[in-house]
């Protein structure tokens, strides 16, 4: 069992992923001009929590994870909302190929798990209608203090590196900002950005 699959049930009683994506979807909805017809797709969705929150602002959405036990919950919430609009799947876009697209796609704290992260982001343009909007909310480069030596990510990401390689991707119009901060009880705080493209 993963991690993720470990901590699943109890991932939504820390207020902090709470916070964490009400502040991420303000900044989404500040960002994008959202449209009530645009299919979504979150990525590394884990329970679905910001995409809850968005539930309202597009007529479809795809919460995509490869923990089995995240999306099981992610089930549970539909059936628990009454969402026929919202459909969670177990699935490893890092290794197979999806065949969909979607007007916008979105994630957060996901890009540092992905060991081939230059990769993914052009899986995201293809996956992306023309026009299209990628959002990425992650941490800054970090000291490894984060997770900790026993997990092996990458140490967040400077935003203007991460232009460079969305520009070779194919995408415009890219502008990020400071978005939310990680506090943790030792006093070390961890700043996120979100970042967003147009393809």
């Amino acid at each position: 069992m993963s991690e993720f699959d470990a901590r699943a049930r109890e991932w939504d009683k820390d207020k902090m992923h709470i916070d964490r994506s009400v502040a991420i979807a303000a900044g989404l909805e500040e960002m994008i001009p959202f449209s009530p017809s645009w299919r979504a797709l979150e990525y590394g969705a884990g329970t679905g929590i910001l995409s809850f929150l968005l539930k309202d602002r597009f007529s479809g959405i795809t919460l995509m994870d490869n923990s089995q036990e995240m999306i099981k919950v992610c089930v549970e919430k539909t059936e628990y909302h009454k969402t026929n609009h919202i459909l969670p799947i177990c699935f490893d876009l890092e290794h197979k190929d999806y065949d969909d697209h979607f007007d916008i796609i979105y994630n957060q704290m996901v890009l540092h798990h992905v060991n081939d992260y230059e990769a993914i982001i052009y899986t995201f343009h293809s996956l992306l209608n023309p026009g299209g909007y990628l959002a990425i909310a992650d941490l800054y480069p970090e000291d490894g203090s984060f997770h900790g030596p026993e997990v092996k990510v990458h140490l967040g990401f400077d935003p203007e590196k991460l232009k460079e390689i969305l520009i070779e991707a194919g995408f415009i119009n890219i502008e990020y900002k400071t978005c939310f901060e990680v506090k943790r009880d030792s006093g070390t705080k961890y700043p996120v950005f979100l970042l967003v493209a147009q393809k």
